[in-house]
């Protein structure tokens, strides 16, 4: 059968419409099935807390089972490399952590980059720094501790969590605009015990890590990293008041392989924001010491960028590499 030039085009166009419309359909029913959340860090950790938070509050909005899948290792470049290279359908996403956006920098030969593979859905919270002392040390305040380190350069021990870990950043930072030496030490376990002996004199230390150590006065909180003071420590400076332009804070957010549907995605984004709404959800992020951060999907991808950029110049500054 012989057809027209017009049933021809016709049947193109249908065809070509067809993968379109599948895709909008698919798009529509999304989510058909559960959704994977990978997390770069070990079971029962505090990432791994939050995770698990917003995987129940998620399961709730989306009308499917979010299963929280703990990959760690490297870093946590296991897990965002296993998500770069899942489909982009929505269905495997990844916890991000400020430590993608050190590691990005901070690794040679990743074979994936977090800033283009990923793509940025929603920001959860900000876990905020503390610098914090052994309480033998003479400073009282940031202004007095600046001046002893400039006392005694390379005679103060600053604790981490690890070569690149986000204490590790966030005093290399401090480091840089205070321009005082101090001597990184960093620690595979659990560096508080050596901190309050005064084995080592200060940290850059996570809240909810700490938070029971300063309300105990074992620990001395000098000054906190973000840029506004914090309701946990309404009292305690931040370095910024010292050090202006000074901003250091580890965050969660969700991230999806590049090329995810974009209407799957502001989907996702409007789902986590309205969990952060919820007050029951941000006692509980409140609890872990985690501070709620609605965005846009366009607002946290330039905080992703904004983020991978301040710490690409503090690796660089001190020659910051992974091991």
């Amino acid at each position: 059968m012989k057809l027209s030039r017009r049933t021809i085009l016709s049947l193109t166009a249908s065809a070509a419409a067809l993968p379109a419309a599948s895709r909008l359909a698919s798009a529509q029913a999304y989510p058909a099935r559960p959704v994977h959340l990978l997390v770069g860090f070990s079971a029962g950790s505090a990432s791994d807390i939050v995770a698990r938070l917003v995987a129940q509050k998620l399961s709730e909005q989306l009308g499917q089972p979010v299963v929280v899948e703990n990959r760690p290792g490297a870093g946590t470049n296991i897990a965002a490399e296993a998500v770069t290279r899942a489909p982009a359908d929505g269905y495997t996403l990844l916890l991000a952590t400020s430590a993608n956006a050190v590691n990005t920098t901070l690794y040679q030969h990743l074979s994936f980059n977090f800033s283009t593979d990923i793509a940025p859905v929603a920001c959860i919270d900000l876990v905020p720094y503390v610098l914090e002392v052994t309480q033998s040390l003479p400073a009282k305040t940031l202004p007095e501790f600046i001046a002893y380190a400039k006392a005694n350069p390379g005679k103060i021990n600053m604790a981490s969590n690890g070569i690149g870990s986000g204490p590790h950043v966030a005093g290399e930072l401090f480091k840089m605009m205070a321009g005082v030496d101090l001597v990184h030490v960093p620690y595979t376990g659990n560096p508080y015990s050596d901190l309050i002996g005064g084995q080592i004199q200060v940290m850059f230390s996570p809240i909810p890590a700490s938070i029971g150590y300063v309300r105990s006065g074992q620990l001395r909180p000098l000054a906190v990293g973000t840029t506004a003071r914090i309701a946990v420590l309404p009292d305690v400076p931040t370095v910024a008041e010292f050090l202006p332009g000074y901003d250091a804070s580890g965050w969660h957010g969700i991230g999806a392989p590049k090329n995810t549907p974009p209407d799957i995605v502001e989907s996702l984004n409007k789902a986590v924001n309205a969990d952060l709404a919820d007050s029951a959800f941000k006692a509980k992020l409140a609890d872990l010491g985690g501070m709620p951060m609605p965005m846009t999907v366009a607002a946290f991808g330039k905080f992703i960028a904004d983020e991978t950029e301040k710490w690409a110049k503090v690796n660089k500054f001190a020659n910051i590499k992974a091991e």
